[in-house]
C-alpha cells in the first residue's frame, strides 16, 4: 500500500473529476500519467482485443528512457501478427497478413521480449499465452503466473496496479459521452468494482477505437469513470483480426459427438477454433437437417455408445448461452435457431471476444433489440456461481461447459496449458472454472474435447497417454472426455472403468500399448480386451464416414465464412502437406519429385504457382518450391 500513498491523491482527485482529460497524443498522455503516479507504474491490460495499443507503447517507451522509473505490465494473450518461419510460408502468409493485419499497432514490449532487449527497469507479466508462441522465451516463461481467469483480478491488484489501459468505444447520447468496454468486460469490471468499495486504488484509461462495436449493458461506462481518454486519426487502427483455420473432419468428429451431449432447453459454453466451430455446425444441423445429423452419428460410433449421454433431436426449447468466450459461432446458433433461450432478456452472456473482420462488422451493424441480448459481463459472472448464486443456479439449467484439451491420460487427468517440463503452451484461462463448476450444478456436465493423436514432423504420437508429468484438471474431477472416436463417460466411475472407457477412444495405433501400461500398473484385469467395436479407430474411418457428408456441402472448410480467397483456401492443405514433410529430407524429396514427374498442370494448380509467385521460377530453390507446391497439390486432391 505504501505506493499508493504516494500517488493516492492524485488517483483520487482524476477519479472525483466529472469528465476526464483528453488527449490525442499518446506520448503527451502517457507523461500526464506519469506525474500523476509517480516513478512507479503497475499498468493493467485486457486479455486479448481490448489493449490500448498505443498507450502502453507511449509508456513504454518514457520508461525504457528513464531507469529512475519502472513499470511493470500484467495482461493476457497479447495478440501477435503471424511471422513466417520459411521463404514458402512467407509467399502465402505475406499477403494475407498486409490484407488483414495491415495497420495494426504492433506491442513494443513483444518484440523486446522475444529479442531478449527488455530494459532491467520493464517487467511483463501474462496469466494467459497465446498458445505455443512463447514456449521458447524464457524471460516470458519465468514471468507467467499461472492463475485461473477469475483469479487474475486479485492477482492483478496484489501486485499494486495503479492504471489500467483499455480500449473502448464511444457514443455521444443527448450530448453526454459514454464509452463501453465492448470485447473486454472480464476483469476490468470486477475491477471497477473494487475500486468502488475502496479496496482498490487505479486510473481508468481508455483509447478511442472506431472499429470497436458499441456492445450495450454493465460495460458501458459514463465518462467519469475515466481519469484520461485517448482519441485521434492517428492512434485509430484496424482491429486483430485473425483468420479462421479449416476445420478438418476429424474435428467434425469431435463436433457430431459434442452435439450429442447438449440437451434442449439447456446453457452451452464452447471455446474459439476449428472444435468449436465444428461443434456449432454439428448443433446447426441436428437442429436445420436432423435426418443428416442421425445419419452421422450413425456413421461415427456403434450403437453400444447410443444407450447413454444423447440428444439427438432438434432443438424446442433452444439453447442459452453462458460462455467465458463470445465466439462468432454463436451468431449462426442465433441465426440457425439453435440459440434461443431467453434468461433475462439475454440470449447470450459472455466475458470477452475476439474474431473476425466480419464477426465485428455483424456487431456493428446489428440492430439495437438484437445486440441488447448479447450481453457482455465480468468473468466472475460466467465463470463462477458465487454472489447470486440462486439466481445463476437457476439460469445455468443442463449446462454444458465444452473445452478443449491437449492431452488426456488413461486415467482421465487432463492436460491444456503446459508441457511436463513446466513451459506454458498457453494457460489454464477459465477451463478449471468451468470444471468445477459442472460439478458444483445438478444437472450440469464437463466436456474435454481433445484429438485422439497428433502428427508431427511426419511423426504421429497419441494424445491419450498413460500418465504425463503435468495436469490441468486432476483426475478427481474428470468428467466427460470426447475425441473423433466417440464419448468417455468418466464422472463417478472406477479407475478401471475409466481406463476401459478412455481405451475405447484412442486412436486404434496406440490401444494395444496403452493397454498393456494399465495392466503392468495393476490397473485393470490382465485379461481384458478391449470390445472389438472399438478396434477400427483409424482416421480412415473417420474420413470414409464423414466425407459423404462433405461432398454434399454438409461439412464445409469453413462452415462460417473466411477471409482466405478461393486460391489460398486451395494451397492451404497442400501447405500442410509440406510442413508435416519438414523434419524428413528424403519425404520431402519424394513430393517434389512428385511434381516434377507429373505431366500437365491444371488451371487450379496453375493459379496456386502464380499467388506464391512460383510461375516463373528465378534460381534452383524456385523450381523445388515450385515442384514441392505442385506434388503436395497432387497429394492432397488423390487423398
Amino acid at each position: 500500500m505504501g505506493r499508493y500513498r504516494q500517488t493516492g491523491d492524485a488517483i483520487d482527485a482524476y477519479v472525483m473529476t466529472i469528465a476526464p482529460k483528453q488527449f490525442e497524443s499518446a506520448d503527451e498522455l502517457a507523461a500526464e500519467l506519469v506525474q500523476a503516479l509517480g516513478s512507479r507504474l503497475v499498468l493493467a491490460m485486457p486479455l486479448g482485443l481490448g489493449k490500448a495499443n498505443h498507450i502502453a507503447n507511449a509508456l513504454y517507451s518514457r520508461v525504457a528512457a528513464d531507469p529512475v522509473l519502472h513499470l511493470n505490465i500484467f495482461s493476457a494473450l497479447t495478440l501477435e501478427k503471424p511471422r513466417p518461419a520459411s521463404d514458402l510460408e512467407r509467399r502465402f502468409i505475406g499477403p494475407v497478413i498486409e490484407r488483414l493485419f495491415g495497420g495494426y499497432p504492433e506491442l513494443a514490449y513483444v518484440q523486446a521480449l522475444r529479442h531478449r532487449t527488455l530494459p532491467s527497469n520493464i517487467e511483463v507479466n501474462e496469466f494467459f499465452f497465446l498458445a505455443g508462441r512463447w514456449l521458447s522465451v524464457p524471460v516470458a516463461q519465468q514471468s507467467y503466473i499461472s492463475a485461473n481467469y477469475t483469479h487474475a483480478a486479485g492477482a492483478v491488484l496484489a501486485r499494486g496496479m495503479n492504471v489500467v489501459a483499455q480500449l473502448v468505444a464511444k457514443r455521444v447520447v443527448k450530448g453526454e459521452t459514454f464509452y463501453s468496454l465492448s470485447c473486454n468486460t472480464d476483469i476490468t469490471l470486477d475491477l471497477l468494482r473494487a475500486r468502488a468499495k475502496g479496496q482498490a486504488k487505479f486510473l481508468l484509461v481508455g483509447q478511442v477505437n472506431s472499429q470497436l462495436p458499441f456492445m450495450p449493458g454493465e460495460g458501458v461506462l459514463p465518462a467519469a469513470e475515466f481519469s484520461h481518454i485517448l482519441e485521434s486519426a492517428d492512434t485509430d487502427f484496424p482491429l486483430f483480426a485473425p483468420p479462421k483455420e479449416p476445420v478438418a473432419l476429424t474435428e467434425y468428429a469431435i463436433g457430431f459427438h459434442v452435439a450429442r451431449l447438449i440437451p434442449d432447453g439447456g446453457t452451452l459454453q464452447i471455446g474459439i477454433g476449428q472444435q468449436g466451430d465444428a461443434a456449432a455446425q454439428a448443433l446447426i444441423l441436428r437442429h436445420r437437417e436432423n435426418r443428416a445429423f442421425r445419419e452421422a452419428l450413425e456413421r461415427l460410433f456403434p450403437d453400444v455408445q447410443r444407450q447413454y449421454l444423447h440428444h439427438d433431436g432438434s432443438f424446442v426449447d433452444g439453447l442459452h448461452g453462458m460462455s467465458e468466450m463470445f465466439v462468432d459461432a454463436f451468431l449462426p446458433l442465433i441465426e440457425a435457431g439453435v440459440l434461443k433461450r431467453e434468461v433475462r432478456g439475454a440470449l447470450l452472456r459472455a466475458a470477452f471476444f475476439v474474431g473476425t473482420k466480419a464477426f465485428y462488422a455483424a456487431l456493428r451493424e446489428m440492430a439495437h433489440a438484437d445486440l441488447a441480448k448479447l450481453q457482455m459481463t465480468s468473468v466472475s459472472f460466467t465463470n463462477e456461481l458465487y454472489g447470486d448464486e440462486e439466481a445463476k443456479r437457476k439460469d445455468r439449467v443442463k449446462a454444458r461447459f465444452v473445452n478443449s484439451a491437449m492431452m488426456v491420460t488413461l486415467l482421465g487427468a487432463v492436460v491444456s496449458d503446459a508441457l511436463q517440463d513446466g513451459k506454458v503452451v498457453s494457460g489454464v484461462g477459465g477451463q478449471y472454472n468451468f470444471v468445477s463448476q459442472a460439478f458444483a450444478l445438478e444437472d450440469a456436465r464437463s466436456i474435454i474435447s481433445v484429438r485422439s493423436t497428433r502428427t508431427s514432423g511426419g511423426r504421429t504420437a497419441s494424445n491419450i497417454l498413460w500418465s504425463y508429468g503435468h495436469e490441468t484438471i486432476p483426475r478427481h474431477l474428470r468428467d466427460i472426455v470426447v475425441t473423433e472416436y466417440g464419448v468417455a463417460d468418466l464422472r463417478g466411475k472406477s479407475d478401471r472403468e475409466v481406463i476401459a472407457a478412455m481405451l475405447s477412444v484412442a486412436d486404434s495405433r496406440f490401444q494395444n500399448t496403452l493397454l498393456q501400461q494399465a495392466k503392468d500398473a495393476d490397473k485393470i484385469e490382465k485379461t481384458y480386451e478391449i470390445p472389438s467395436a472399438h478396434l477400427q479407430n483409424t482416421p480412415f474411418r473417420i474420413a470414409s464416414s464423414l466425407s459423404p457428408l462433405r461432398r454434399r456441402g454438409l461439412l464445409p472448410s469453413f462452415p462460417f465464412g473466411t477471409d482466405f480467397s478461393d486460391v489460398e483456401q486451395l494451397l492451404i492443405p497442400a501447405l500442410q502437406e509440406i510442413k508435416d514433410r519438414a523434419t524428413s529430407p528424403t519425404r520431402r524429396a519424394r513430393l517434389a519429385l512428385r511434381g516434377m514427374r507429373s505431366k500437365g498442370i491444371s488451371v487450379s494448380q496453375q493459379v496456386g504457382l502464380e499467388r506464391l509467385r512460383l510461375t516463373s521460377p528465378r534460381n534452383a530453390m524456385d523450381r523445388f518450391y515450385a515442384a514441392l507446391v505442385l506434388g503436395a497439390l497432387r497429394t492432397v486432391a488423390d487423398d
